[in-house]
């Protein structure tokens, strides 16, 4: 054979391997995500959730790119909405409803969806929503909002709490996570001061359930299915929140438990949640939360929670095509 005609063999033999590697490529990456995280929140434990679910889903054929939400940011021209993103879904790590409707409006598949992450992310939203459903939650008092500067606070309404809850309550922010801005109110003195100081802030007043302090069970939801759950303690707060100081074990999730959780993450709409429920003589549901960090989770039951979420964004995709 000529040098001429070798080169071309040569060529040719680069060009069917270069087709093969595409090939390979096109297979092995059958799927396109995108993972939107929040602009400022750059934490240990948010970048190691981004590392597991990005490795979970990659190994499950999704080729994955990480985005800030100014990234990801969809905004409105000439009253259209406009996307600059473009994939099979969106895994939404981040609490933004306004960005995550218009994703939505673009087509997008998110795992949480935004109706169900704004319905979480608000506290009073989430037992609003949960209301009338069979599902227990401790009585719960929203807070008249007050948009008048220099009011002073309503005797009226401290009276209803303190005679609908009783001392000691428990007031919290409505937006808030890892157990910051919830505050233990143990007087009528401290009730006062609290309104004073959130009088301006959405907020709620909640019973206290004495047999639950310092101690609650986190239970983790995938696709409306119980995965697994642990009992978080703390020796020093009434708050059992790990960021916090508390430590955990994990726990065989009880049937009642389970099917009230199930039920919940059902009525927000949720693929994936942590939900916190008290231990009283009645377990109730205290919180649900759409972007629960797992990493405690993992180490405490062994659980892979990242590969059980990840096969659920897969399989959704999937299915609904």
């Amino acid at each position: 054979m000529c040098v001429c005609g070798k080169k071309y063999v040569t060529k040719a033999k680069k060009v069917v391997a270069y087709l093969l590697f595409t090939t390979q490529c096109a297979t092995i990456f059958a799927m396109k995500g995108i993972i939107i995280t929040n602009q400022y929140d750059h934490s240990t434990t948010q970048s190691k959730k981004v590392l597991r679910m990005t490795c979970e889903l990659e190994q499950l054929g999704v080729e994955v790119t990480v985005l800030s939400a100014c990234q990801a940011m969809a905004y409105l021209h000439q009253g259209n909405t406009t996307c600059p993103v473009d994939a099979d879904f969106v895994l939404y790590f981040d609490k933004d409803k306004y960005n995550a409707q218009m994703l939505e409006q673009c087509g997008l598949r998110l795992f949480n969806s935004s109706s169900a992450t704004e319905l979480c992310d608000d506290k009073m939203l989430t037992h609003i929503a949960l209301a009338n459903c069979g599902i227990p939650m401790p009585t719960t008092i929203s807070a008249p909002l007050c948009y008048v500067a220099g009011s002073q606070p309503s005797k009226e309404f401290l009276q209803k709490v303190e005679q609908t809850l009783g001392f000691p309550l428990v007031a919290k922010q409505c937006f808030g996570s890892f157990g910051e801005q919830v505050y233990l109110v143990n007087n009528r003195e401290e009730l006062l001061q609290t309104y004073t100081k959130l009088m301006a802030v959405p907020h709620i007043y909640q019973q206290f359930v004495a047999e639950s302090r310092g101690k609650d069970m986190r239970v983790i939801v995938i696709g409306n299915k119980v995965v697994c759950g642990m009992i978080r303690y703390s020796d020093s707060d009434f708050r059992s929140n790990i960021e916090r100081g508390g430590r955990a074990t994990s726990v065989q999730v009880p049937q009642d438990i389970a099917n009230m959780c199930e039920q919940a993450s059902k009525v927000l709409g949720l693929d994936y949640c942590g939900i916190d429920v008290l231990l009283g003589e009645q377990p109730t549901i205290c919180e649900v939360n759409s972007n629960a960090m797992f990493a405690a989770m993992e180490s405490v039951t062994g659980v892979n929670v990242a590969k059980a979420y990840a096969q659920h964004i897969v399989n959704s995709v999937k299915n609904s095509k």
